[in-house]
């Protein structure tokens, strides 16, 4: 016997019935996108590695650790398995000139790659919702995209989601930040580990957002952001702010909030919950006005933000919410096969009137008993057995058996199953 072939660590498979969840998730979104006029956009799996070096940061964890990198054996180019979704997006919006008859509003649902160690919430492969508004510059879509995320918990039912902010403010109030930065930990060496001390020059606005206990009071400590931004990147902070409050969505301003990519400015927020213990973000992004140009267009604003199916559906299950069982509307019955033709027939009329009918298949020696039929129509979930009985049949009828609430059985026509197919819906 050959070896058994096992999925790649961190890289799960999804069967049924998971995948009615996940299905009823992505329908939950794409409504929601339909709702604020976002369009759904496409792109590779497999990008060159240059875009996301470029584009999120040579000394990001993501860039440094996490890529899964490698040359193409044909032409030796340096290719990667996306980490994440906007720069893709930007590349594709570029390449393809998407921006000149004006801003677009885009969304993308997928899977993306990271070589982290797997743990519950966060794997290899992961997927992805996220939102591109490409285009505007103004804060109120910055306030959209946030109001967008609190409408997608509404709709799944999710409550305990609370909202964090920040302004990382422009590149050169940012490049003041950041000498100070460096002084205040330079001159407090001893308090940081190796890993801080490694990116204290490369990346010092990453220190704040370590995990390390023993670096917490170092942190508080270090010079904020916001004492550094100027009079347009408050105004502008401070609009997303008054149209948040306009709509009675509470927040709070985190001025240790950094994001992990290079390429944010202005705006950046999460959506955050305590039910996942350390992955406790939920939804996370912000502006990157520079984006667009830094991988090779002509200068635009944008702002979006992503999430994690795997980590929303486990909050999800955490909180109790429970998602709506996929169950067919009817189970077809067999008795015999003789009866088989015409009982594919009124299923497949039943389908084109939009109802999920199940047909039972049966083995090579017939379809099987009546008994083990109607085991197998109950554990279906369906709420109607269709029963083609001889005597039915006969009559040119199909008696239709409720299998959930009560009710009692009734005999329709198979010439009008048009008719009758809308007592089946739910």
């Amino acid at each position: 016997m050959s070896e058994k072939l096992q999925a790649v660590k961190g890289m799960n498979d999804l069967l049924p019935p998971d995948s009615a969840r996940w299905e009823w998730f992505e329908d939950t979104v794409r409504a929601l996108m339909r709702r604020y006029g976002y369009a759904n956009v496409r792109t590779p799996i497999v990008e060159p590695t240059p875009l996301f070096v470029r584009g999120l940061g040579e000394v990001t964890d993501i860039v440094e650790k996490e890529m899964y990198s490698f040359e193409d054996k044909l032409n030796g180019d340096a290719l990667t398995l996306r980490p994440e979704g906007t720069a893709g997006v930007v590349r594709a919006a570029v390449q393809h000139n998407l921006l000149y008859d004006g801003p677009k509003r885009l969304f993308y649902i997928g899977p993306m790659f990271r070589h982290e160690r797997p743990q519950k919430g966060r794997y290899r492969q992961f997927h992805q919702v996220g939102v591109e508004a490409l285009g505007f510059a103004g804060p109120d879509v910055d306030a959209e995209v946030i109001l967008m995320a609190r409408s997608l918990w509404r709709d799944l039912g999710l409550s305990d989601v609370r909202l964090e902010i920040n302004s990382l403010g422009q590149p050169e109030e940012r490049r003041a930040h950041r000498a100070a930065l460096i002084a205040h930990f330079e001159a407090n060496l001893d308090l940081l580990d190796e890993e801080a001390k490694r990116r204290l020059h490369s990346n010092p606005l990453r220190l704040l957002d370590t995990k390390n206990p023993a670096m917490q009071a170092v942190v508080e400590a270090a010079p904020k952001l916001m004492d550094f931004l100027g009079e347009a990147s408050l105004a502008h902070f401070d609009a997303v702010r008054a149209v948040l409050d306009a709509v009675g969505q509470p927040y709070r301003i985190n001025p240790r909030l950094v994001r992990g990519m290079d390429y944010y400015n202005l705006t950046v927020f999460e959506w955050v919950t305590d039910r996942l213990g350390a992955q406790g973000t939920v939804c996370g992004g912000g502006r990157y006005d520079g984006l667009i140009e830094q991988i090779g267009g002509k200068p635009a604003p944008a702002v979006g933000w992503g999430l994690g199916i795997e980590r929303v559906l486990a909050l999800l299950e955490d909180s109790g919410v429970q998602v709506p069982a996929q169950v067919p509307d009817a189970y077809a019955v067999i008795p015999d096969a003789s009866a088989l033709a015409v009982a594919t027939v009124t299923a497949e009329a039943l389908r084109a009137q939009g109802l999920k009918v199940v047909l039972h298949a049966g083995g090579k020696d017939g379809p099987g008993s009546m008994k083990s039929q109607f085991k197998k129509a109950d554990a279906s979930g369906a709420r109607f057995a269709l029963v083609f009985g001889g005597n039915e049949l006969a009559e040119g009828r199909v008696a239709v058996k409720p299998l959930r609430g009560g009710g009692e059985q009734v005999l329709r026509p198979l010439a009008d199953v048009a008719g009758w197919a809308a007592t089946l819906a739910a």
